[in-house]
């Protein structure tokens, strides 16, 4: 589903990528990894082409989408929730999911978001700046698949949420995988995390330091003792 080949760039003259090559595939949870600082959400950012400057490629289906701009990757197949700033706060929980554009039966589509987020049915007309951090969450994942993404971008889905609700949010994660959509998690709590992915890559310096089978990389005691923490 998503190809990277030697992918580099960053902000102004500065690299913060300095050459990764990733691959995911259908179905499949892919964890990227990494201390404070590895580049983990500006990997992010330019898979969905939010960084402003990048060389290498990017491919979805075989098709290179390294030059697209955001809102075209977004119609080609790319979902994505950002850590922060997800939602329009001073819009209803409705009108979150209606400024999507590009949606077939845009209608119909709410409410299958709706019945696949049943707190968010309840509240729809509430303004999304009151909902809990929680509930945010739901609305931008509900967001990114509006469009039915062959590849869902989520960078830090956990932050900021409660031990119960991390727990949630991974389960998700995973039920969504169990879809065939592809997911390309950004992730501070790697083992939780690697826990219920197909494969990780850990990143340091803007370069994959390890990569290979989820399993692999939690008994890995150089990736525990860098990167992951003690289990």
């Amino acid at each position: 589903m998503l190809t990277i080949e030697t992918l580099a760039g960053g902000y102004g003259e500065v690299n913060i990528l300095n050459g990764i090559d990733l691959t995911l595939s259908a179905g499949e949870i892919l964890t990227v990894a990494g201390t404070n600082g590895a580049g983990k959400s500006t990997l992010a950012k330019a898979v969905v082409g939010l960084l402003p400057r990048v060389e290498g490629r990017v491919l979805l289906e075989g098709r290179d989408i390294t030059h697209l701009p955001a809102e075209a990757r977004a119609h080609a197949g790319i979902g994505y929730v950002p850590q922060v700033a997800n939602v329009f706060p001073s819009l209803s929980i409705r009108d979150n999911l209606a400024v999507v554009e590009g949606v077939r039966d845009k209608t119909a589509r709410i409410e299958e978001m709706f019945a696949l987020f049943p707190a968010l049915a309840e509240r729809r007309r509430a303004r999304a700046g009151s909902l809990s951090g929680g509930e945010r969450q739901q609305l931008a994942f509900a967001r990114a698949l509006m469009t039915r993404p062959v590849v869902i971008v989520l960078d830090e889905p956990t932050a900021a949420l409660s031990p119960a609700k991390v727990d949630e949010s991974f389960a998700r994660i995973a039920d969504l995988a169990k879809t065939g959509t592809a997911v390309f998690l950004i992730e501070q709590r790697a083992r939780q995390a690697l826990a219920i992915s197909h494969r990780g890559a850990v990143l340091d310096g803007g370069k994959v330091a390890l990569e290979g089978p989820a399993a692999d990389l939690l008994s890995d005691e150089r990736a525990a003792k860098l990167y992951l923490g003690q289990a």
